[in-house]
């Protein structure tokens, strides 16, 4: 196969690629963007809100057919009003706000869910004021973290609605290093449950504990429960950043599966495992619900009304004594992908970085990144090292490619008079290639082989600095102030045009068609139009790694004329 030829196949299967995983996440509703809400549009259509809540509680292993049935999706309207809370001033207000250094968090007082949450250190855009909103209570985005009690006497199983829980205040601002928010609900039987919210500082994640304590008469019989929901409708995506957005759990047996929106919609998951968890995964953050890891947890998915997605899991259910209390721990995560962070709550947790089927490369080069970063604070410094390391690495492979390549051009004329020798007669034609590439030993496939080598090391980068939050937002240089969005000038991509261009001058040009002969002539201007849509930062190390490549092609001619062999 010639070189040229190689090049432009490999081209066009990197681009079949990101297509690929495009046509992929294409499935599903039209893009519905979220619009971030303020406190005073918290307050949805009351019967479609109460509705979205109370008709997805889940099945609990000891339910009656009665208390069954508020699992099936009905219709929004058809829900019974619930009262809303009362404050001392006799406002109605449902919504709890709490204010720490990482999360702006809204809590219902009706089940006591999340139902927004801010990120306070990732701007929505470079130097906005606005912080990034992962859960959201917006109507044509609903997006929030469920979570209570079910069983025979878990109120959250009630047909009735769900419990309307009380508290101190209608909002908690951080002021030491831990804040608690507590939620108060007690039923007509004597049951009391407090559901506390505990933030830690510097923390994504929340603490939630449910403390049930029993003052009936009988043995009360509660089985928790925690999901999370959001719409069908996906957000319109690049097409060469085609990141995940849906479901995915962990299990003893798997410890990272994805579940998409489409998976959901066909079939129900149901599956019980030691420990686990469950996530809503979409770029750089995601929100998580971990079970207690001493338990075995089931966990399910649900389509409500082909609206809403639930994931979601059900914990063991728990016998408390008449008289008596249990207290019962999960914690919500709603934050960043940051690996070393998840994988102190879960075990496969942290693999939500998703880096793809090169996972074990991705992760390497992600290690030495970070080492890198670390010294010289910037992310596209850290890159352009990196790549100079690569290269290095892979210094071995290019020699032999260009060798290839010189000898290659060397059979330039003769492959010339072969042509005007067989003219039309390809068959005749390729067996005389053959013959000649034997007789002058001349690997044909000699500059292809290295370069499909080299290629898992761009891919495996590609997903590191696509799946990497450490690089949202992150500064370069000068119009650079985001590696991870493309370059807003199309510096870089024009660069990285001209740099292939230049490479493609160095190559031997063996391919005898013409219109071949002008496919790769455009091939330059054709990867330059894709690269202006790529992270500025994987383009950025695309041109290093071109500029290094010319300076080692331009030392191995100069090396090869030197032993007396022709590389031009």
């Amino acid at each position: 196969m010639e070189s040229q030829r190689s090049f432009m196949l490999i081209a066009l299967a990197l681009v079949s690629f990101l297509l690929w995983q495009e046509w992929q996440l294409a499935y599903g509703p039209k893009a519905v963007t979220p619009v971030e809400q303020s406190q005073n549009e918290l307050a949805l259509p009351e019967a479609k809100f109460v509705a979205s809540t109370n008709s997805t509680v889940p099945i609990s292993q000891n339910s009656s057919a009665t208390n069954s049935a508020v699992d099936v999706p009905a219709g929004m309207a058809s829900q019974p009003n619930v009262p809303v809370a009362q404050n001392q001033q006799g406002q109605s207000q449902r919504f709890v706000d709490v204010v720490t250094d990482t999360l702006l968090v809204t809590i219902d007082l009706l089940g006591g869910d999340v139902v927004k949450a801010n990120l306070v250190k990732y701007p929505v855009t470079e130097g906005s004021s606005d912080s990034y909103s992962l859960l959201r209570p917006n109507a044509a985005a609903l997006y929030v973290a469920q979570s209570g009690l079910i069983g025979a006497n878990g109120p959250d199983a009630n047909p009735e609605g769900r419990p309307l829980y009380t508290t101190g205040s209608m909002q908690y601002t951080m002021s030491n290093d831990t804040l608690t928010v507590p939620l108060t609900w007690v039923g007509n039987d004597g049951i009391q449950i407090s559901k506390n919210f505990v933030f830690t500082r510097g923390s994504h994640a929340i603490e939630l504990q449910q403390t049930v304590a029993n003052n009936s008469s009988n043995t009360a019989i509660v089985q928790p429960y925690a999901q999370l929901k959001q719409t069908f409708a996906l957000p319109e995506g690049n097409m060469f950043m085609p990141t995940y957005r849906g479901a995915a759990y962990g299990t003893e047996q798997e410890q990272y599966q994805k579940h998409s929106f489409g998976d959901i919609e066909e079939e129900n998951l149901r599956v019980a495992t030691p420990a686990g968890w469950i996530a809503m995964i979409e770029h750089y953050f995601l929100s998580a619900w971990v079970p207690p890891q001493d338990k075995t947890n089931t966990i399910y998915t649900r389509s409500i009304n082909n609206e809403y997605a639930t994931i979601g899991y059900t914990s063991e259910p728990i016998s408390i004594a008449a008289g008596t209390q249990a207290t019962l721990e999960s914690v919500l995560y709603l934050g960043p992908k940051d690996q070393d962070t998840l994988k102190q709550y879960a075990t496969g947790l942290n693999l939500t970085v998703d880096y793809g089927f090169l996972w074990f490369i991705s992760e390497w080069l992600f290690w030495l990144l970070q080492i890198i970063q670390g010294v010289v604070v910037n992310w596209g410094v850290a890159i352009i090292i990196i790549t100079i390391i690569v290269k290095g690495i892979m210094y071995p492979l290019t020699k032999k490619q260009y060798e290839s390549m010189a000898k290659m051009r060397v059979l330039g004329p003769k492959m010339t008079q072969l042509k005007d020798r067989f003219g039309d007669d390809r068959q005749k034609m390729s067996q005389a290639m053959m013959e000649l590439y034997k007789k002058e030993k001349v690997n044909p496939m000699g500059g292809c082989f290295p370069l499909l080598l080299q290629m898992p090391i761009f891919l495996a980068l590609y997903w590191v600095f696509l799946e990497s939050v450490e690089l949202r937002q992150a500064d370069f240089v000068l119009w650079i102030t985001d590696l991870s969005t493309k370059d807003p000038f199309f510096v870089l991509p024009i660069l990285t045009g001209i740099s292939m261009y230049m490479l493609q001058k160095l190559q031997p040009m063996t391919v005898t068609d013409e219109m071949q002969k002008k496919i790769m002539q455009f091939m330059p201007v054709m990867m330059t139009i894709f690269f202006m849509w790529f992270p500025a930062g994987l383009v950025l190390y695309w041109l290093v790694s071109n500029v290094i490549t010319l300076i080692q092609a331009k030392m191995i001619y100069a090396s090869m004329e030197k032993r007396g062999i022709k590389a031009h």
